[in-house]
């Protein structure tokens, strides 16, 4: 075989290769908090909530082992594993983190598309590497760069990249993650065929109720589905929805990826163990989570001008209440105190579940004009600028717990 046959055969093959990766973080906020607590690694770890109300944001994949997953109430997840390790979140971390892997994905192609801070999608049809050869640099730096495993699907369409990193992951043990392929590749022409066995529940967009539906009507698997009349579909799940699903089952999926475009608001929400019923309980946690949301908004060089808070009754009632200021601010100080302010409209007597604060309108913080009255009560704008920055710095090397806002430790202690 000579030089110029070699190289048409490994285009040839490099041609049957799907050129969208979706790559998907194994038990991120879990990982994150094995890698920096030493001392529950190995451990069975929920990230989240352990209160009556609490719910597993993330779970290792010790935990995962004895059935905890995920969105369960941590009520459940304790009596599956009663020596199961609550950890607090810590989303500023994690955003850390994140942006730093999708800077990783990125040095791949530019083409990347984040779904959430633990998943992406790449588009890597201009790369001169064979894209399973990608995702396998890719594992290995996201591995040797965060100390954090992944997993890689390959396609030629993103339904099937996603379904592909589903199948890529490890399985869980009492002893943490084992096998898995790491990356797996639907390989072009071969997508019917590889799609027509599995369950209909694989198909993106079949939740519950849709299943239950199709399971009534005789679909158990994605071939049946492909081969149903969409006539006949349409009468059972809807018109909208019948024609998605039934492309998808049928390999069509013309979505492209679209790389990200500058975040449209920044938030954070807290739900609370027991209903709180005074303004200054709440306007508490209200400090903490503007401290939160300003620091996101620094480390992004972003500031905002509308404020909404987002308050959740005991009974689930929700409201919201929004505010747009002269100018941008990205000012924990400032932010909380438009937020209490907002939160003063509101009556709370009956009993808040969840609070809520998001800032809106962003643009780049280097070319707003900061007014002077943002900033708090008798202190200039360019002051808390100062102390803000400083914090920052503080943070950035002793670790984003070290310094809370006044106002938290006033409960704390109380």
């Amino acid at each position: 075989m000579t030089m110029k046959d070699s190289a048409r055969e490994r285009d040839r093959d490099r041609g049957r290769s799907g050129s969208i990766l979706h790559v998907d973080m194994d038990a991120f906020f879990a990982s994150v908090e094995q890698i920096r607590r030493p001392e529950v690694r190995g451990l069975p770890v929920a990230v989240g909530g352990p209160g009556s109300r609490g719910v597993v944001a993330s779970a290792s994949y010790e935990a995962r082992a004895y059935g905890v997953r995920s969105a369960m109430p941590s009520g459940r997840a304790r009596q599956l594993c009663p020596e199961l390790v609550f950890l607090p979140g810590d989303h500023r971390l994690y955003s850390e983190v994140s942006g730093r892997i999708m800077d990783i994905l990125r040095s791949f192609t530019p083409l990347v598309e984040p779904l959430s801070v633990d998943e992406a999608f790449l588009d890597v049809s201009g790369a001169h590497r064979p894209p399973v050869e990608i995702g396998h640099r890719i594992r290995e730096r996201v591995r040797n760069q965060e100390g954090i495993g992944c997993a890689v699907g390959v396609a030629a369409v993103k339904f099937l990249a996603k379904l592909g990193s589903k199948l890529a992951k490890p399985w869980p043990t009492p002893a943490g993650p084992s096998g898995g392929v790491g990356v797996f590749e639907v390989p072009v022409g071969e997508e019917r065929a590889f799609l027509t066995p599995r369950p209909v529940g694989d198909i993106w967009g079949v939740g519950p109720a849709t299943l239950g539906r199709l399971h009534r009507i005789g679909i158990a698997t994605v071939g049946e589905l492909a081969e149903f009349p969409l006539e006949q579909l349409e009468g059972v799940v809807g018109k909208a929805h019948a024609r998605h699903l039934h492309s998808l089952a049928n390999a069509v999926d013309p979505r492209p990826v679209v790389p990200e475009t500058a975040a449209k608001s920044m938030s954070r929400e807290e739900t609370f163990a027991r209903d709180l019923h005074t303004h200054e309980a709440l306007g508490a946690e209200l400090a903490v989570l503007s401290d939160s949301v300003a620091a996101r908004l620094r480390g992004a060089g972003a500031a905002g001008r509308t404020v909404t808070v987002k308050v959740r009754f005991g009974d689930f009632r929700t409201i919201t209440r929004s505010h747009t200021l002269a100018g941008s601010i990205d000012s924990g100080v400032a932010l909380a105190r438009e937020a209490k302010r907002l939160l003063e409209a509101v009556d709370v007597a009956p009993g808040v579940r969840l609070v809520g604060v998001e800032v809106s309108d962003l643009e780049d913080s280097g070319q707003r004009q900061l007014a002077l009255d943002l900033a708090g009560d008798g202190a200039p704008a360019h002051s808390w600028h100062e102390v803000d920055r400083a914090v920052d710095r503080i943070r950035e090397k002793f670790g984003s717990g070290i310094i809370r806002p006044a106002a938290a430790a006033a409960t704390d202690t109380g």
